[in-house]
């Protein structure tokens, strides 16, 4: 028998990672588990970079790169220089210190480990204790689909090419042939009740891969324990990324309530709350109309007091569900 953490979290990168933080400071590490998006990953230079993944593990380990946002502290640039100078391509930032986690992990998984078992890995050696897991071992990456009739894979499209492109939808291929990871699984069979907090990631290419896997989101609704999702969009803007230009792009409203609406349609029955930001208490009641409980407070995480107080709203918004 398995016994599940009190809280599993849903993330992407950054955003989902700053509450990720303040969920792991608020809570044993026995009692948390965090699944991470996956479809973001992709083969570069010969190395298989995972960048939500290491984003978890940097930020958990106090090593992420406070000044960028991504990668490493301490950071220099030497490989991609002197790569740039034989003519390589230097559009995907790789920093020295991150070059090592990747090559680490290629020379794991060639060896015939899973991304679980790297995962592992890897956050031993940064003494993180929180569990993290890849959403899947398999492979699924997001493809976007540009408005021009152009296909481009996820980090042509959010890095080389900077968001530019107008999109008109977005798919993730493999992930109908994908299984979620096993120990993910575990997590869900287990016997005790668990809440699920869907941290303030890109609805569109952050979490959907993770609810799209297997039809996670109709498991969760199985579940007896609350799922609550934190609102990415503040004032009718993306804090990080571009889920409010996607939004707009789609012919959706880049508000906050959109994005409860979105969950609501796509994938119907799974939440039980909302988390909006004061900014954007005005749509509160329009949120409860759908048929969710909201929880208005402060949700921009500028430095870990933020992520450690939302992280504490949260659970107590999540403990109150539970309870009625």
């Amino acid at each position: 028998m398995v016994l599940k953490p009190q809280c599993i979290a849903l993330s992407g990168g950054v955003g989902g990672a700053k509450l990720a933080l303040g969920l792991s400071l608020e809570l044993a590490a026995d009692r948390l588990a965090v699944i991470v998006n996956t479809g973001d990953d992709f083969d570069h230079l010969g190395l298989r970079v995972c960048p939500d993944l290491d984003t978890l593990m940097y930020t958990l380990s106090g090593k992420s790169n406070q000044e960028l946002g991504w990668g490493q502290a301490g950071e220099t640039w030497s490989f991609l220089s002197a790569l740039a100078d034989l003519g390589g391509e230097d559009w995907f930032k790789l920093g020295d210190r991150d070059l090592a986690t990747h090559v680490f992990r290629t020379q794991l998984l060639d060896g015939g480990a899973t991304l679980t078992e790297v995962t592992q890995a890897l956050l031993t050696a940064l003494t993180v204790e929180t569990t993290v897991l890849p959403m899947t071992d398999d492979r699924v990456a997001t493809q976007i689909h540009c408005q021009s009739g152009e296909t481009l894979a996820f980090q042509h499209y959010f890095v080389r090419d900077q968001c530019a492109p107008p999109i008109s939808g977005v798919s993730f291929a493999g992930i109908d042939g994908a299984r979620r990871s096993s120990r993910f699984s575990a997590l869900l069979e287990g016997s005790e009740a668990s809440s699920v907090i869907i941290c303030p990631s890109n609805p569109f290419v952050s979490v959907a891969p993770i609810l799209d896997l297997q039809d996670t989101w109709r498991r969760l609704c199985e579940q007896s324990g609350p799922v609550v999702a934190v609102s990415p969009i503040v004032a009718g803007m993306a804090l990080k990324g571009p889920a409010a230009k996607m939004m707009r792009e789609l012919d959706m409203p880049s508000t906050a309530l959109a994005v409860a609406e979105f969950y609501q349609r796509v994938y119907p029955g799974l939440l039980n709350g909302f988390v909006i930001d004061h900014a954007d208490r005005a749509s509160a009641d329009a949120v409860r109309q759908l048929g969710l409980e909201v929880l208005v407070t402060a949700t921009v995480m500028k430095d870990v007091h933020d992520k450690q107080s939302l992280a504490r709203d949260v659970l107590g918004f999540v403990a109150d569900l539970t309870a009625s």
